[in-house]
């Protein structure tokens, strides 16, 4: 599971002006996440998919701030509606974003769910698949333009030392034949990663990075999905390898804000540290593929990200 982080991330500089995006915040490690970039003067954008759960959140925050840190010196927390499993809540959500943002600085896509038995999404896409992986690999792509356009900017995906034990599962993807919840979970931390480096080496030289990472174990609503065995199993391992939140949410922060990161992209990171892949994480032909497959399953055909000597760099979204 990994050592457990030293000490929480003390963020050095502020950032007024920014504009961040979390997915999955109103809960969990993408919570304290948010009030972090806030706390610091970003204007944060919190999507998540229960709009009144995540403006409850965005209270709690503002009142948490209000009482160790001065009000007006803090940033603005805005909520927006976002379903990472629906392809056109997905559109929606940057149809509004190209509307009221001038920019996106930062994009975290922290969001995560795991489920105990087969789900599918609404375009039919099984669950943990759909939205872990390939709800953000739309976002992100959609979001891209605007991104660009505010270079120097971060992408930074929240991917799980549980990609050590997946694969791509080529022939089932929707896990119909093979489904079992660490399985999908797996398989949908690893093809983070891919879409990690492939996309690293799209952006090369725009001043756009994109790096992913392991935030450890923390106590977050995920692990309600744990059961039998496992639940037993974790209650004896949990106090020896879990994380407090502040400590989870170090790797997030280090990756969206170090300055020694600046010229960083394509990289794997766990406790503010580089950290080597394991080999089924480091094949080019496996990133590539998954990236063209990717196009496909969303319907971006048509949407090209080509580092090109003669034409630059091309940015076309069907």
């Amino acid at each position: 599971m990994g050592a457990r982080a030293s000490q929480p991330y003390e963020i050095k500089e502020r950032i007024d002006g920014k504009t961040v995006i979390v997915t999955g915040c109103n809960t969990g490690i993408g919570k304290p996440t948010a009030q972090e970039f806030y706390r610091v003067g970003g204007r944060v954008i919190m999507a998540c998919r229960d709009v009144s759960k995540a403006e409850k959140a965005a209270d709690e925050i503002r009142k948490e701030v209000e009482l160790s840190f001065p009000h007006d010196k803090a940033g603005k927390l805005i909520v927006k509606k976002l379903d990472l499993s629906s392809l056109e809540s997905i559109r929606n959500f940057v149809d509004d974003l190209n509307d009221s943002e001038d920019q996106i600085n930062i994009l975290v896509n922290n969001a995560g769910v795991m489920s105990p038995t087969r789900k599918t999404t609404a375009d039919g896409f099984e669950l943990t698949f759909g939205t872990n992986y390939l709800g953000h690999f739309y976002l992100t792509l959609l979001l891209l333009p605007k991104i660009l356009a505010s270079a120097p900017a971060r992408i930074v995906n929240v991917s799980s030392l549980a990609y050590e034990y997946g694969r791509i599962h080529w022939d089932d993807l929707s896990l119909e034949r093979h489904y079992g919840m660490f399985t999908a979970y797996s398989q949908s931390k690893l093809a983070n990663i891919l879409f990690t480096r492939e996309l690293a080496s799209r952006l090369d030289g725009t001043g756009v990075t994109v790096n992913s990472l392991c935030p450890g174990v923390a106590a977050t609503d995920i692990t309600r999905f744990y059961g039998g065995v496992i639940r037993t199993i974790w209650g004896y391992l949990c106090p020896l390898v879990q994380k407090t939140i502040p400590e989870a949410i170090t790797t997030i922060l280090f990756c969206a804000l170090d300055k020694s990161l600046d010229a960083d992209s394509g990289f794997y990171y766990s406790d503010c540290a580089r950290k080597e892949l394991a080999p089924n994480a480091l094949s080019e032909e496996d990133a590539k593929k998954l990236w063209d497959l990717s196009l496909k399953l969303v319907g971006l055909e048509e949407f090209h990200v080509k580092d090109n000597k003669a034409d630059g760099l091309r940015i076309i979204a069907a």
